[in-house]
């Protein structure tokens, strides 16, 4: 079994205009005196990182490992969520995702698509040149705004919708199998991929390619009331990225699952900071060390009550208390008596001469 890193904190809710928030040496130094000794980063802030260089020069991500450690830290994944949105995108989205691209490219959904892709290309070589073996990112979503079937779907257009994005992932997925690195698709509503039943439509779409593996993160699957826990059991070969992120679900006689477009606050699933929501995180760790999940425990933090410089300082505090470190040995060993075929056949009254299964 192995021991999970961690803790880790993701830093896109935290960077900022201000400092210490607004350079990767000002907000590593901040993570690294709460506790925390990984971190993962989000690809398009260009005041933590450049991309694009990142790919291209060895010599700026030994600049950036550098920085890292002179904090104490060590760099988990970088993440491409905005940009892995943007690969595929049903025409209803396009007016809300010109914020995910340049500027000059607002209006024009083609061009944020290839955009898009080039960012996963340049993700791709950028986490070889780190040394990273993990990517996360998003799926985008051409099928969700018909996740309900009603108007009635016409038939084929699930099925169309995956074969596409088998059509565009799988040249993306490729490129990540050439550096070496497993691509992490975070189950999320709002992407094409938000649960095991959908995975699995997407890894046909993809021949079961290998690089095709799960960010999971149970704060998405309580909020679809969906087991967490079993689905570790079912999917934990493919987990390859793990976000720490709470959540509550609490349905009343007004709202449910779907939460009535209400704000985050007033919606029966709502997002909650480390420990303050209804997720079962020791047995979640428990199930990861027992599977041997070989990643890091990310802080992801979301809440709409709680501070996020608390929620970021009690959540590395929560993450060192989770993490196991696992035996290496069992815990009946002191009673062993050692292996001995012809005594393990004295205990089951077998003939200690005839070692041999007679033939019939």
């Amino acid at each position: 079994m192995k021991t999970i890193l961690g803790p880790a904190i993701f830093l896109a809710q935290f960077a900022d205009d201000q400092a210490p928030f607004n350079s990767l040496d000002g907000i590593a130094r901040w993570a690294a005196q709460l506790g925390f000794v990984g971190v993962q980063i989000p690809s398009w802030d260009g005041r933590l990182f450049n991309l694009k260089l990142a790919a291209e020069s060895r010599d700026y991500c030994d600049e950036v490992l550098g920085t890292l450690d002179a904090a104490g830290l060590k760099l988990t994944e970088l993440s491409t969520h905005l940009q892995g949105q943007l690969v595929a995108s049903n025409p209803a989205y396009d007016a809300l995702l010109d914020g995910f691209t340049p500027a000059e490219l607002a209006g024009r959904p083609q061009e944020q698509q290839a955009w898009a892709v080039q960012q996963l290309k340049w993700a791709a070589e950028a986490s070889s040149n780190l040394g990273l073996k993990a990517h996360a990112t998003f799926s985008g979503a051409l099928a969700w705004p018909y996740f309900y079937p009603w108007p009635q779907r016409p038939a084929g257009l699930v099925e169309e919708a995956f074969e596409e994005l088998g059509r565009r992932w799988t040249p993306i997925l490729n490129m990540f199998d050439e550096a070496g690195v497993d691509v992490c698709y975070e189950l999320h509503p709002g992407e094409d991929l938000h649960d095991g039943v959908t995975f699995e439509r997407f890894l046909a779409a993809v021949n079961n390619h290998k690089r095709a593996n799960i960010l999971y993160d149970p704060s998405h699957m309580i909020l679809q009331q969906l087991d967490y826990l079993e689905f570790i059991d079912f999917y934990h070969d493919r987990i390859r990225a793990f976000h720490v992120k709470d959540a509550e679900f609490r349905p009343n006689g007004k709202a449910g699952v779907y939460g009535g477009y209400q704000a985050w606050i007033d919606r029966p699933g709502r997002f909650r900071s480390l420990g303050d929501g209804q997720i079962d995180f020791k047995a979640i760790f428990s199930k990861m060390a027992q599977y041997d999940y070989p990643g890091w425990a990310v802080l992801e933090w979301e809440c709409c009550i709680k501070h996020p410089k608390v929620g970021a300082s009690e959540g590395a505090n929560l993450i060192k208390q989770w993490i196991i470190k696992v035996t290496e040995k069992a815990f009946d060993d002191f009673a062993g008596s050692g292996a001995d075929a012809e005594k393990n056949r004295k205990i089951l009254g077998l003939d200690t001469k005839q070692t041999e299964t007679p033939a019939r």
